[in-house]
């Protein structure tokens, strides 16, 4: 309301809720509102003595004061329903002028009795936000979803208060996700605080389920304006927080069936480096090209972006360029070394990654990193970019190098692939496509495919049989390639992943199989899998599997 410089707010039972504005009125819900939500949002904010004539159905006056200023609620019953008006009190009495007819008529119903003794010296109105007055909910002033279900109401306190009680307390859960090295935090109504650790979803004990109310408060005390309001508008949206000394934190809030949810995934304080990755010598010298394409590649959670990370170090470390990322949103955060790095959020500095990265091309880059391929137009400018003289670093959601080039094309139009293919097999430098393993003894381990393009691999491009790159990695070990089969294989072979763990993430589960017989490994856990996969003769029944086996299901 005093952001958009309204003269009141209106809560009228049967309408969604208004500003009253110079131009008119207008609504700030779409949703009609019930006599139980308006009694609810009042008590909220309303003294005992006025919550009580809420609760009665009588009319009041009551102040709230508050960080940015004192405000007059008027409420009375008007043949059977609620009119409420909320105004700033400019006086600090209840003497501020709202020049509406509905607001003189409540305020000569009102009990006068309600009234509380105003300030002497009230603090001078500023722009609210969604802490400091709850019916109200950024600049657009919309309510918060958590008031207009029907939940119980939070006692009524000051708005401040609990915006100090909800940040303290999703900080505290935030710290503990970095302490227990957890790598994401599951926030959902009805359910207490869950961490994904090693890979494996974990409730925390102790903790109370959450409500819908308590959630939203959490995540309205860390969100930032602009993501307050998408969060009201699409019911979903992504941002950053930090914890400074601590750690940031990569976050998506959403609404579900139960009401509000939230997941948080830790991105490191301090940025990972080539050498604790393990990255092999053969990918780190892609950071020292001068132009192409390199992408990073796997399922969502595979570690892209810590690998991107470890690799746009190198080249700070080692460089003396201009290096601008595109992400949404800003994960690692680079200190400026030997390059100048200029780190840009997508819906914050810029409008989406195809804008930023069209007008990269005019701020002098030597490397460009796009957080994300996501549509043909960005893809397609990615690659003229690599034409044309400048290294650029991406992601894709695809399992296999292969895949990772088909996916490339196949999103362009049948007559346009022909010049495509030309384009990558001359742009396309390497594919990292990896995918996380739970590790022995705790932890995760990356394993990577590795695609390093040769001449060979060019013409395979170039002549649409991407069917043959798997071939040449396979016979090209020596240069650095690796399959993931062989990969992961590795990592069985160095007893650092379980036979069974790494068969689940293979790609070609068939010839991993034979390479986990091959070198003598337990695959007890492939009986059952061939059990159940084995085909019955014709005219007899399927055999039962041995106790053994049925007691391991």
């Amino acid at each position: 309301m005093v952001s958009n410089r309204a003269n009141a707010l209106v809560l009228n039972e049967g309408d969604a809720a208004q500003l009253d504005t110079a131009g008119g009125a207008r609504p700030v819900t779409k949703q009609p509102l019930t006599a139980a939500q308006i009694v609810m949002l009042l008590k909220e904010i309303a003294p005992e003595d006025a919550g009580g004539q809420l609760e009665a159905g009588q009319a009041t006056v009551f102040q709230y004061e508050s960080d940015d200023g004192v405000f007059v609620a008027r409420a009375r019953r008007d043949s059977g329903k609620w009119e409420v008006q909320i105004s700033v009190d400019d006086d600090g009495g209840f003497g501020g002028a709202v020049g509406t007819a509905t607001l003189d008529r409540v305020a000569t119903a009102a009990a006068p009795a309600a009234v509380k003794p105003a300030p002497s010296a009230p603090a001078a109105p500023a722009r609210p936000t969604p802490a400091a007055l709850p019916i109200s909910s950024g600049s657009r002033a919309t309510l918060p979803q958590s008031a207009l279900q029907s939940q119980p109401a939070m006692q009524a306190q000051p708005a401040a208060v609990v915006n100090d009680r909800a940040r303290t307390e999703i900080d505290a859960l935030l710290r503990t996700l970095v302490t227990k090295h957890a790598s994401d935090l599951h926030l959902r109504c009805g359910e207490p605080p869950v961490f994904r650790l090693h890979g494996e979803m974990q409730r925390v004990e102790g903790k109370a389920l959450l409500t819908n109310e308590a959630l939203e408060a959490m995540l309205l005390s860390i969100m930032p304006e602009r993501n307050r309001t998408e969060f009201e508008e699409l019911h979903d949206t992504d941002f950053a927080y930090e914890i400074e000394g601590i750690a940031r934190y990569r976050a998506n809030a959403m609404r579900e069936r139960r009401g509000a949810a939230a997941v948080f995934r830790v991105i490191p304080a301090q940025v990972v480096t080539v050498e604790q990755m393990g990255i092999s010598p053969e990918v780190q010298q892609l950071c020292y090209l001068t132009k192409g394409l390199v992408l990073v590649t796997g399922p969502t959670g595979s570690g892209k972006s810590t690998t991107l990370c470890a690799l746009i170090d190198l080249v700070n470390r080692s460089r003396t360029d201009h290096v601008i990322t595109i992400e949404d949103p800003i994960e690692f955060v680079h200190p400026n070394k030997n390059c100048i790095i200029t780190q840009r959020q997508v819906g914050v500095h810029t409008k989406s990654f195809k804008s930023a990265l069209r007008a990269a091309l005019r701020e002098d880059p030597d490397i460009v990193l796009v957080g994300e391929l996501r549509d043909l137009e960005t893809v397609a400018i990615a690659i003229e970019t690599a034409e044309t003289g400048h290294l650029v670093f991406g992601t894709l959601h695809t399992t296999t190098a292969a895949s990772t080039v088909d996916r490339l094309i196949d999103q362009f139009s049948a007559d346009r692939q022909a010049q495509i293919r030309v384009m990558l097999a001359d742009s396309l430098k390497g594919v990292i496509s990896q995918t996380l393993c739970k590790k022995i003894g705790g932890g995760r381990v990356a394993a990577r495919e590795i695609l390093l393009t040769l001449p060979s691999v060019s013409n395979l491009i170039r002549e649409a049989k991407v069917f043959q790159i798997n071939s040449v990695i396979q016979t090209s070990r020596k240069l650095g390639m690796v399959t993931l089969n062989d990969a992961l294989i590795d990592l069985v072979d160095a007893n650092q992943v379980e036979p069974k763990e790494a068969y689940m993430k293979a790609i070609d589960k068939t010839n991993f199989a034979s390479m986990l017989r091959t070198r003598n490994h337990d695959v007890k856990f492939l009986d059952v899998v061939e059990v159940a996969e084995a085909p019955a003769k014709p005219g007899t029944k399927p055999a039962a599997p041995p106790p053994k086996v049925a007691a391991k299901r």
